[in-house]
């Protein structure tokens, strides 16, 4: 009898004592990785902690206004309740509903941001420029890059990749190269890639070579039927020449805004017929048994003529080789991009360009019109990735060759001191890009109008919830979110735009459960025989 109390005093004693040590040892692991682990402070602009901690689970929140008082500040957090789903709030959450996986977000790396990026900023200046520009969270995090294969109004010159004297022409494409984009934004490619790897590059033509155009010009004209099949190869070399140099071109248009012709810079007139048969019978097909090929998109124009992408897409060999239309914003409204998705399901769509600028629009700010506009329509319209017009101009809006002469760059870099200035664009994609991370789902959210606008995603790393919500009405407007048995509420301040991030799993759980899940993770690292599962 003594001795079978003697063994259980003993096992108790054993059982506090291990307990004791599992303390000990969280505590020593968490000191360790407080001293091991490096404090990650943004770029620019700060994220700020929260202003108060709440007791219970929370979302957390980040504002930005359009009159600039705020710009993606971080805000209190915002207590969240747990109680059974009713479906009376304003906006519901159904996370057992989703649609598209996000690619990500973006900007053009045009040849005037190249050449501002490396001739107007310092060495340092320019890495940590390109750190914050596509370095993982707290930078903006972009994921998307577009290219000009040639000359555009952003340029510092006209050319193209394969340019002779007039009257002369290169049907072997023997004098293509890629001399120009050696000079600033092949280097300035190279250093972004070694901040991300994963960054994918979206390439885009303004106009063939002069040879091979009816107005014997970069200006004007449509590409001579005799050389579909060389522009085809055209653009195959670029893809190849730019892998040479270690850079992947992750997807292609064959002409940027086939059905415009502009009078100051390249353009090139490129009809749907002639699209789908440089796309079906040339493109295509010698690209089709690489190993990896990049994507091709068709249109790479705005919302307002659905027909043209459409007119394309009816051809069975260009559609066998589209993956997706690229929309821009200029014309229109997003939802011509559900138009073409409900015709063809398994073509995605992209938002590859659109500007802001210094218009009679814009004099009020442009927070707004992106946020919800441009990214939040876009989304809501099957948009797998929305990509900007130029990364950097300068304070004349340039350098340019022709074309917009008020047009604005994510950030303005002065072209005397190299100070970086962040535009109302950038803080509208920041709300999206810095939480919404590649590999998210959208998942279902109410529709709410016509004031209140929102849209909701599921990150695939950790089931984190990213709710982006915009009130255009000059009035504070109250918002009820209901997300399952999660339930919170918030007044979102006249003209803003909010970003709240929450884990539902994480919301769920008290913080005894998840003390309790951490001292029984630890107690079985230092119990003997645990990891075994043995015993009696």
């Amino acid at each position: 009898m003594k001795q079978g109390q003697g063994r259980g005093e003993g096992k108790e004693l054993g059982t506090s004592g291990r307990i004791a040590v599992a303390l000990m040892v969280l505590l020593s692991v968490c000191a360790l990785a407080a001293l091991r682990v490096p404090l990650r402070l943004p770029p620019a602009p700060m994220l700020q902690l929260p202003l108060a901690l709440p007791t219970g689970p929370a979302a957390e929140l980040w504002l930005s206004t359009q009159d600039r008082r705020l710009r993606l500040a971080r805000q209190p957090d915002i207590p969240i309740s747990v109680s059974p789903a009713t479906g009376a709030a304003e906006i519901v959450i159904d996370t057992s509903r989703s649609f598209q996986s996000i690619v990500g977000f973006g900007a053009a790396l045009t040849d005037s941001s190249a050449w501002l990026i490396r001739n107007r900023l310092g060495i340092w200046q320019r890495m940590a420029f390109l750190r914050e520009m596509f370095g993982p969270p707290p930078g903006l995090n972009l994921s998307l890059l577009r290219l000009t294969i040639g000359a555009s109004d952003f340029s510092l010159k006209p050319y193209t990749l394969d340019d002779l004297p007039a009257g002369q022409t290169d049907p072997d494409l023997a004098h293509f190269n890629l001399a120009t984009d050696l000079e600033y934004v092949i280097p300035t490619l190279r250093e972004a890639l070694a901040i991300d790897p994963g960054l994918r590059l979206i390439a885009t033509p303004w106009s063939a070579p002069a040879w091979m155009k009816s107005s014997g010009s970069l200006i004007g004209g449509t590409l001579l039927t005799q050389y579909e099949p060389t522009y085809a190869q055209y653009l195959v070399k670029y893809v190849d020449a730019m892998q040479g140099q270690g850079i992947p071109i992750w997807a292609l248009t064959v002409q940027n805004e086939p059905t415009f012709l502009p009078l100051s810079y390249p353009g090139m007139a490129l009809s749907a017929d002639a699209r789908a048969r440089i796309i079906g019978q040339y493109l295509g097909p010698a690209l089709a048994n690489r190993r990896t090929r990049p994507l091709l998109f068709g249109w790479d124009h705005n919302w307002d003529n659905p027909g043209e992408p459409l007119g394309v897409l009816a051809d069975p060999d260009a559609r066998r080789y589209l993956d997706g239309i690229a929309w821009h914003c200029y014309v229109g409204n997003p939802a011509a991009q559900s138009r073409v998705h409900r015709a063809w399901p398994r073509k995605d769509a992209y938002m590859t360009e659109c500007s802001g600028g210094d218009w009679e629009s814009a004099k009020h700010g442009e927070l707004l019109w992106f946020a919800r506009d441009l990214l939040l329509g876009s989304l809501r319209n099957w948009a797998r990735g929305v990509v900007y017009w130029n990364l950097a101009l300068d304070e004349n809006h340039g350098p340019h060759h022709g074309g917009c002469d008020n047009c604005k760059g994510l950030v303005t870099i002065d072209s005397r001191s190299g100070a970086v200035s962040r535009n109302d664009e950038y803080y509208a994609f920041a709300h999206y890009s810095r939480f919404v991370l590649p590999g998210a789902v959208r998942v279902w959210s109410t529709d709410t109008g016509p004031d209140v606008h929102n849209v909701a995603f599921r990150n695939a790393e950790d089931g984190s919830l990213v709710l982006v919500v915009t009130n255009g009405a000059k009035a504070a407007r109250d918002i009820s979110v209901e997300q399952d048995r999660l339930h919170f509420q918030y007044t979102m301040p006249p003209e803003s735009v909010a970003t709240f991030s929450w884990n539902p799993g994480l919301a769920t759980e008290t913080w005894e459960q998840r003390v309790r899940q951490l001292l029984e993770h630890a107690l079985r690292a230092v119990t003997p025989g645990a990891a075994g599962g043995g015993g009696q």
